[in-house]
């Protein structure tokens, strides 16, 4: 029997990509999921294809989404045991290029969303000695030209992630971090807004530039993800583990 078997797990972006593998491998393991995500008709596809997987509209740079989201759990599911971080934002822009307005999206969502999230989940976090699971990328060490913004966005969330496990340690909530590599999950034609054929430029020479020779798939982040939610990793905190086919060591 799993040991996720009745553990209760928030997903933010959850609709698409990593974060929808990870909550359809969460439950699988025997897990209530509510996923979030700012659209409903792709939080209703989820839900038609599982339909035990709970759905919220919900955009994690909005500070009131935040409470209402733990809040929606709660309500549901009646505790609180893992936050999945997941949902990102980002954008390939060049400094000469940045505007406010862009900054002030990226760090919205990858920096100001998720704190805001832990902070409204950690009551109930307390009560059942849960986790916090925070979604990096291999730029959040990693520096690349072009990404500098979104790269420091989630530098800050790594840096979050190890803050966090000191501070929330002697309450036995752990808090690590997944550092996703390039992966197949439409960010590059979604969030980076690129053109179908600058993606598969782009995906060409990351594919060349992994030492496992290949982009990953979301399926390869949420095992991960499911192992730092396990409370089988009870003595495992402020680790952030790079998931990214070898590239943050090429």
């Amino acid at each position: 029997m799993s040991s996720l078997k009745d553990k209760v797990v928030i997903v933010t972006g959850g609709s698409s990509g990593i974060g929808r593998a990870t909550a359809i491998a969460l439950v699988a393991q025997g897990a209530s999921v509510l996923i979030t995500g700012r659209r409903e008709a792709p939080l209703q596809e989820v839900r038609a294809a599982y339909p035990s997987i709970a759905t919220i509209v919900a955009d994690v740079s909005l500070p009131a989404d935040a409470s209402r989201t733990v809040t929606a759990a709660i309500e549901q599911f009646g505790r609180l045991d893992v936050l999945v971080n997941n949902a990102g934002a980002g954008a390939i822009m060049p400094l000469a290029e940045a505007t406010a307005d862009r900054i002030s999206e990226i760090f919205a969502v990858n920096v100001l969303g998720p704190s805001l999230l832990a902070s409204a989940a950690l009551p109930h976090l307390r009560q059942t000695k849960g986790a916090i699971i925070n979604i990096s990328s291999t730029f959040g060490h990693k520096a690349g030209a072009g990404l500098s913004h979104y790269a420091a966005s989630k530098a800050a969330l790594e840096h979050l992630t190890r803050c966090w496990a000191l501070e929330l340690a002697p309450d036995g909530i752990r808090v690590n971090a997944v550092a996703a590599g390039p992966t197949e999950s439409g960010a590059l034609t979604g969030m980076m807004g690129l053109s179908e054929e600058q993606a598969k430029a782009v995906m060409q020479a990351e594919r060349e530039r992994i030492p496992l020779g290949r982009r990953g798939v979301p399926d390869d982040v949420a095992h991960w993800i499911s192992v730092f939610a396990d409370p089988a990793s009870e003595w495992v905190t402020g680790q952030v583990i790079a998931i990214d086919g070898g590239l943050a060591v090429s």
